[in-house]
């Protein structure tokens, strides 16, 4: 089996992703005290914050993987470009949904906030039929231009 050749753009993206696992961290730091009732929450913002503590570093991870993948398909151009950033723009999108919707004293429902949740979820239904997408054209009919 050949060796995977990142292309530049890929090899950015993933050195942004991987340092980002280091907020992930610190937000699994956070859910810590929130477990172990130390930050008094409602069961709203217990919910909220989990979920968006794990859509973060599930989200990291995939958004890795997609971008290995684009490289292994050599989906470039524009549908490159949304194969690349959808998974990685989810994850920054679906979890500032979660933990910004659900911020402040007693909040037992979301805030406009959660519109961001949304969006992160359409960056991420972009991203992963766009790889799918590329990964199922034969290769002679990949688009060529950009990167």
């Amino acid at each position: 089996m050949a060796a995977i050749r990142l292309s530049l753009a890929s090899r950015r993206l993933a050195g942004v992703l991987l340092l980002s696992i280091v907020g992930v961290e610190f937000g699994g730091r956070f859910m810590t005290t929130v477990v172990q009732g130390e930050v008094e929450l409602t069961e709203f913002q217990q919910s909220f914050f989990r979920a968006g503590h794990a859509h973060a570093g599930v989200l990291l991870i995939l958004g890795l993987v997609c971008l290995l993948y684009a490289d292994v398909a050599d989906v470039r151009g524009t549908l490159g470009w949304v194969t690349r950033l959808g998974v990685p723009v989810a994850a920054i999108f679906m979890p500032a949904g979660f933990f910004l919707s659900a911020l402040g004293t007693g909040v037992t429902e979301a805030n406009g906030l959660i519109v961001l949740l949304y969006l992160g979820g359409l960056s991420l239904a972009a991203g992963v039929v766009s790889l799918g997408i590329g990964l199922l054209k034969p290769a002679d009919k990949l688009v060529t231009t950009g990167s």
